[in-house]
């Protein structure tokens, strides 16, 4: 069953670019932007990553923790946080647990192939776990301004 806005985000743990074990969970009392990618270092997620980068100051202030999520391992996810300088936490979904609990993972095509894929989305979840927004299938362009501004 698809997550709907106002639904508890489900709780998970993984690992991040520096081989540390993050939870869900070890965030209660913050406001998360936990965005969901295909894969490191192409040009698309390379262009939502570094927006997130270049306006990172503004969900600081907001007191908001930024979350990457993507397929790729933690290697993957170093040598991508390393050649952007990325200042947020990339989390490493190897078995593909989370992406399919937030109901990202499925059937994608391109060029008229058909293949299993993470579909770009991005989750605003509160202090207490609650999903504020869901921005489906996102286009990278605007983004970030597009989340900022519905964080007010």
């Amino acid at each position: 069953m698809p997550l709907k806005e106002n639904s508890s985000a489900p709780d998970f743990a993984l690992k991040d670019q520096n081989d540390k074990l993050h939870k869900l969970s070890d965030y209660k009392g913050k406001n998360i932007v936990l965005y969901f990618y295909p894969k490191d270092d192409t040009p698309g997620c390379t262009m939502e990553a570094c927006s997130f980068r270049d306006n990172y100051s503004e969900f600081k202030k907001k007191g908001i923790i930024v979350i990457g999520v993507s397929v790729d391992d933690e290697k993957s996810h170093k040598k991508f946080v390393d050649k952007y300088k990325l200042p947020f936490i990339l989390l490493a979904d190897l078995e593909k647990k989370v992406v399919k609990k937030y109901g990202v993972w499925g059937e994608k095509s391109f060029m008229g192939k058909k293949y299993m894929g993470t579909t770009r989305t991005t989750f605003i979840i509160d202090k207490n776990f609650k999903i504020m927004k869901i921005f489906p299938k996102v286009s990278v362009v605007g983004h970030v301004k597009e989340i900022l501004n519905a964080l007010g």
